[in-house]
């Protein structure tokens, strides 16, 4: 009965965080996985990291250890809150192109999510987790999840972390990096449908008896689309560089909430 007072409150500790990193990590928090999977496997990967790291540690078990709870699972949330928010990237590149292709109305409701999304950006979204699960992605996730014991273990400064505005700061810098990662993957549509634009203008001055604007929307979605087409081979490279850069941000996170373990 000792052993199991003592286990427990760390146990579900481990639980809170791996749990609430569940809830916003890409791939395991979508909408169409199963609440009971996801409880599942947070019970198992906590039964793993327990054995692992968890053994002969004890956490104080007064008051203090509602503080502890609420911790651990602001420290889950943050990092699966990073690594999904580098994954919206896509889905914001394809906003921009929806904007200048004219899509922009005909935003769909997209069922791993719940919300509006992008044509283009859903498009590119499929693309992304196909090759995300092709990558052995959700692997590293959990990498990041089980290790993080190593970086941040239990008695950790995160409230410090917090009053100090480091993490408040990373999360600004990865937002802005978030959208530079956006326009850059959007850069060639957007700059081929502009150019399409400034053809368009060129050929209202010149014959203004020419219906430009019954002429400018197939155009434009034609010419959209048939850049996608052209762009579609280079996905593998464009969204490896996305994921090899929302691994590196949540490895930041962790050092920034703690420490690189020597």
């Amino acid at each position: 009965m000792e052993i199991w007072l003592q286990s427990f409150p760390v146990a579900l500790l481990m639980f809170c965080r791996i749990s609430s990193f569940f809830v916003t990590a890409p791939v395991f928090s979508a909408r169409n996985v199963p609440a009971s999977f996801k409880i599942g496997i947070s019970a198992f990967v906590t039964l793993t990291v327990y054995m692992t790291f968890g053994i002969h540690q004890t956490v104080p078990t007064d008051l203090s250890y509602i503080l502890l709870i609420i911790r651990e699972i602001l420290i889950g949330l943050l990092l699966g809150f990073v690594a999904y928010l580098l994954m919206t990237a896509v889905q914001t590149a394809g906003a921009f192109i929806d904007i200048q292709i004219g899509f922009g109305i005909a935003n769909v409701y997209d069922p791993m999510t719940g919300a509006s999304a992008p044509l283009t950006g859903n498009f590119k979204y499929a693309f992304a987790m196909l090759l995300f699960l092709t990558m052995n992605g959700h692997h590293y996730l959990l990498d990041g999840i089980v290790y993080s014991y190593k970086w941040i273990p239990l008695s950790n400064v995160f409230f410090l972390r917090l009053a100090d505005g480091s993490i408040a700061e990373f999360l600004v810098r990865t937002f802005a990096q978030s959208f530079l990662l956006a326009f850059q993957m959007a850069a060639p549509v957007v700059v081929a449908l502009f150019l399409t634009d400034v053809g368009l203008g060129f050929l209202a001055k010149t014959a203004p008896q020419f219906n430009v604007f019954a002429v400018g929307m197939p155009l434009k979605v034609l010419v959209g689309i048939a850049i996608l087409l052209l762009l579609v081979p280079s996905f593998a490279f464009v969204f490896g560089q996305l994921f090899e850069v929302m691994f590196r941000s949540m490895e930041k996170l962790l050092g920034t909430i703690g420490q690189r373990p020597v």
